[in-house]
């Protein structure tokens, strides 16, 4: 198991780890200033699909923090990227209209799409819709996913998640979603390279044990695992994953670095 005496870089999770809804987590403002007043370099990795980058960061830092764009690495973002690699791509999104702002050059169609980007889109979702998408998905279309994760926590308690709507897709149509945000190995790489870290130098802390902590740990990054969130003690003693490390909130990280 791994320790806090090699980490050179940390991975922050943000819903959940630094605030719930638009409330910063008690002590996670100072605590992610002292780990970088402390020279460690900072990624903030997100699997958030409501907000364009600009929104997520004025949100960020309207709480108290003092991120930079370019410190944030956001499952839309990395979606943008991997479609600009296609050729000529046509998009169906079923994305928030501020997160569509960022997708905005690419080619769109309801029925013709060769690439259906999917995120959270709340109380959207219908069964109209779902088989709009499915008919899409037969014809060949391929499903991309933001992210699958099963529940998230509000500012009103836990809410299903999106995962639930890709593994219908997925079961339906005979077609497996090509997964971006954590825990895609691809995604954790982005921010390891941006740092310029191998895995086993850099730590992920997050509130979900199955994507943060395991989908760090699969990588080889240290999984530390908060008690804030959408944490639940029962859940996390019946997962196969095992942190690296648990502590109670992020506002304890920074004595551990030892910043």
């Amino acid at each position: 198991m791994k320790t806090l005496a090699t980490i050179k870089g940390i991975l922050f999770d943000l819903d959940g780890v630094l605030y719930v809804g638009s409330n910063a987590i008690e002590g996670a403002v100072v605590a992610v200033e002292k780990i970088r007043v402390s020279g460690m370099p900072c990624r903030f990795v997100t699997n958030t699909s409501t907000l364009s980058l600009a929104s997520l960061q004025q949100k960020i830092n309207a709480m108290g923090f003092s991120i930079s764009a370019d410190e944030i690495i956001s499952a839309p973002q990395a979606t943008l990227l991997y479609l600009k690699n296609q050729h000529e791509p046509v998009c169906r999104l079923l994305l928030a209209d501020d997160v569509k702002k960022d997708f905005k050059g690419f080619r769109q169609s309801d029925t013709k799409a060769n690439y259906i980007v999917v995120g959270d889109i709340g109380n959207t979702w219908s069964y109209p819709l779902l088989n709009e998408v499915f008919n899409c998905l037969m014809q060949g279309a391929k499903l991309i996913a933001i992210h699958k994760n099963r529940f998230w926590q509000t500012e009103h308690g836990l809410q299903m998640d999106i995962g639930g709507f890709i593994e219908g897709l997925e079961y339906a149509s005979g077609s497996k979603a090509m997964i971006i945000g954590k825990p895609s190995a691809e995604f954790f790489q982005i921010a390891l390279d941006d740092m310029g870290l191998k895995p086993e130098e850099a730590a992920i802390i997050g509130d979900d044990i199955d994507v943060d902590v395991g989908g760090g740990q699969q990588v080889g990054l240290m999984g530390i695992l908060v008690k804030t969130g959408k944490y639940r003690q029962s859940y996390a003693e019946s997962s196969p994953i095992t942190p690296d490390l648990i502590i109670d909130s992020i506002k304890n990280l920074p004595s551990l670095l030892g910043c």
